[in-house]
């Protein structure tokens, strides 16, 4: 998906080619996840789950779960009595899901959903998180408003995303890694477009402050967000009006 191939956001040919594309990578995803980043994506997601301050009995929606490993942190913080549900718009990632779910005796249920239209009651979940999804949204703005409306009053957001650093040297590292490295190791697989749109889509994703804003507009209050690894992640936080 270069800049000349890729087409207009909030289009639905936008959307169907992200989702084809992450249908491709579906069987190598979580190896190039730990290669990517030497296995620290983790660390992340137990990070965000700790924003969401989730707890014994909750009910959690993890949006654009791929393979599950933000949905199996989640599940280990509600049990016993809690649930989570993991959605995502790519079945094989799902169908990925559902077998570590096995493999675990994980007590999460993966499904099908467009994280912009989600089949959901409004004020079902106790939070809602989304790890490294929402710079895939087609329409950002309308799916962090699905987020707030399926969120229970007072109900806690957390969204985990790449975002560019603003000072060396982590700044000059980043640069490296997404626009030489990532397409390198893109390459070296059978679909490198994947790789060249993910560097795409984190140079073109808003900063911390442009997020939080989106976040306020679409009915989040108390918004924070924490830089961490060397202020190349942000992870956001925010509870439902």
């Amino acid at each position: 998906m270069t800049d000349t191939a890729q087409p207009q956001r909030q289009s639905a040919q936008f959307a169907d080619q992200v989702q084809t594309m992450f249908d491709r990578v579906a069987g190598r995803y979580d190896l190039l996840n730990s290669l990517m980043t030497a296995g620290l994506h983790h660390a992340w997601r137990e990070r965000a789950a700790d924003r969401a301050e989730v707890g014994t009995g909750d009910s959690v929606l993890d949006i654009c779960c791929g393979t599950g490993d933000l949905s199996f942190e989640l599940a280990r913080r509600v049990a016993p009595g809690g649930n989570v549900v993991g959605c995502d718009f790519s079945e094989p990632m799902l169908d990925l899901a559902r077998e570590k779910a096995l493999d675990r005796g994980a007590p999460v249920r993966f499904e099908w959903a467009d994280a912009l239209n989600l089949p959901y009651d409004a004020g079902r979940f106790d939070a809602v998180t989304v790890g490294f999804g929402v710079r895939n949204f087609a329409d950002r703005d309308k799916g962090l408003r699905e987020m707030a409306r399926v969120l229970k009053p007072g109900g806690r957001v957390v969204i985990l995303e790449f975002t560019a650093p603003r000072r060396p040297p982590f700044s000059t590292f980043y640069s490296l890694w997404f626009d030489r490295i990532v397409p390198v190791l893109g390459r070296l697989t059978p679909n490198p477009e994947a790789y060249s749109y993910l560097a795409e889509s984190v140079q073109g994703f808003p900063g911390p402050e442009a997020l939080a804003a989106k976040m306020d507009a679409a009915g989040f209050e108390q918004i924070r967000w924490l830089l961490t690894a060397g202020g190349i992640l942000a992870i956001h936080s925010g509870t439902r009006e």
